[in-house]
């Protein structure tokens, strides 16, 4: 039996602010528990819904030094899907109104915190972990801590860590005094070969010196990464640590993503009816949104954060163009006010051809995938990427470009091999973005037989957390001490 502890920031259903809670959350259920015994540690947040901090039962609490100060640590537990997740308590780290916050000085004394914080009470939960596997720069210093202090004692030694990267633009830094005072690490760690990057400390990057395995959301993604224009200026150290860098490639839960049982669609269906039943959520959504009733119109989805990472310039660029076509075009999300403002422009604009709905809302994102024909992905970078994913299952085509896990996952409709999942274009550049969408245009409304069998290969397709899970077994099994 291997045991392995998650350390990460967020997880399902605890809390929530990105994909990284859904891989934390999901993931661990779906090990082989015949031969992996996997648990998570996360902060204990005060922004939980009141029913989650209901579920913990207190074990234990003691002083850690830290900061200059002797600091209480709480630690509670329960159990969530077969899985045991522990709870890092201390209300002045974890008291704010979310997560994380935009004082990024402040978040690095917590995470810091939080991360000595896991490692010291790792002795009192009674699971001696083989590997502990951090994801992103709120738990990269704990492979640091191991390297370190925690050396000294026989229960720390042999472990193995493990540092996924679930997005790469984020690395926590700070000045070195600063992250040095936080730390207690001595001057040692502080040279540019460890944590000293550019002058500034940076400390994703001292667990992706001191990691005995990195990985990262998607294989395209890994081998990105290591080139100057993804990797972050950490594209040489990556370069160097590529023998232990892979790609997993991130899943979804087929019990919630499901059509054929989905709550917020009107008209569920499967893989053997889409073609009478699915039509019928394309009517309804058509109806809800005031839009232009037509069964031809060729309706397509964006459920996205509206940053610039998105694509969504290349969008802009070509609205007038998209929307002289029979084209329909829903979009769901916030983000940065030029984009969620240039939507809302085209609404007015192309009124019952555009729809900006500018909130989020799940009912609403579940019935754009059980709804729309085609699922619109133009990303500048995409490290995995889920919403394809989800547009796979529901038998909507995905548009995408061929970056991170969006390549790895959306295999190029090919017409003369009758192979191909979706339509995808190469280079970042909105015509040629424009000409994926003519093209995937062109085969829904002239070649409907051979746009069904996309369909089917859709739903065919496998990318359920179980498929992740045996590729982390594999390589645990490869980290084996």
């Amino acid at each position: 039996m291997k045991n392995v502890l998650f350390v990460a920031s967020e997880a399902v259903p605890f809390i929530k602010t990105g994909g990284l809670a859904d891989v934390v959350g999901s993931l661990p259920a779906n090990f082989d528990k015949r031969y992996f015994d996997v648990r998570v540690m996360m902060p204990k947040y005060n922004c939980m819904y009141q029913k989650y901090k209901d579920m913990l039962e207190y074990v234990t609490n003691f002083y850690m030094p830290y900061n200059g100060q002797n600091v209480y640590v709480g630690i509670f537990k329960t159990q969530w899907d077969g899985v045991t997740y522990y709870f890092i308590d201390n209300e002045y780290y974890f008291s704010g109104e979310s997560a994380y916050t935009t004082d990024t000085k402040w978040d690095l004394e917590r995470f810091i915190f939080f991360s000595r914080a896991a490692l010291s009470a790792m002795p009192l939960i009674n699971f001696r972990p083989d590997i502990i596997h951090c994801h992103d720069w709120q738990t990269a210093m704990i492979p640091v801590y191991i390297h370190d202090s925690f050396q000294a004692g026989d229960f720390f030694r042999g472990i193995k860590t493990v540092l996924t990267i679930h997005n790469l633009k984020f690395q926590g830094t700070w000045d070195v005094e600063t992250i040095q005072q936080f730390s207690g690490l001595s001057d040692y760690y502080f040279a540019p070969d460890k944590l000293e990057a550019y002058k500034d400390a940076n400390v994703l990057k001292g667990g992706l010196v001191y990691a005995d395995a990195i990985t990262t959301v998607s294989s395209t993604y890994a081998e990105e990464i290591k080139t100057e224009f993804y990797g972050e200026k950490l594209d040489g150290l990556l370069r160097a640590r590529e023998h232990d860098l892979r790609g997993i490639v991130n899943g979804i839960d087929y019990g919630t993503y499901n059509p054929e049982t989905d709550p917020f669609l009107e008209h569920k269906y499967n893989a053997k009816n889409f073609r009478k039943e699915k039509i019928k959520n394309k009517r309804a959504l058509q109806k809800q949104l005031g839009l232009y009733r037509s069964d031809n119109a060729f309706m397509i989805g964006i459920v996205s954060r509206l940053t610039g990472q998105k694509g969504l310039d290349l969008v802009s660029y070509v609205m007038d163009e998209l929307c002289n076509d029979d084209i329909q075009l829903v979009v769901l999300g916030t983000g940065e006010e030029q984009y969620e403002n240039m939507f809302r422009h085209y609404d007015w604009k192309y009124n019952d051809k555009v729809r900006a709905n500018i909130y989020y809302s799940e009912e609403l994102s579940h019935k754009i995938y059980g709804s729309c024909d085609a699922f619109l992905m133009p990303s500048l970078f995409e490290p995995c990427g889920l919403s394809q994913l989800m547009s796979l299952r529901y038998g909507t085509v995905p548009i995408v470009r061929e970056t991170g896990g969006l390549k790895d996952t959306v295999e190029p409709y090919n017409e003369f091999e009758g192979r191909g999942t979706g339509f995808s274009f190469t280079n970042y550049n909105a015509h040629e973005m424009l000409g994926a969408i003519h093209y995937a245009h062109n085969v829904y409304v002239n070649h409907r037989r051979e746009w069904n069998k996309i369909i089917d290969r859709d739903m065919a397709a496998d990318f359920s957390w179980a498929v992740s899970a045996r590729q982390y077994q594999d390589m645990y099994d490869w980290l084996r001490p």
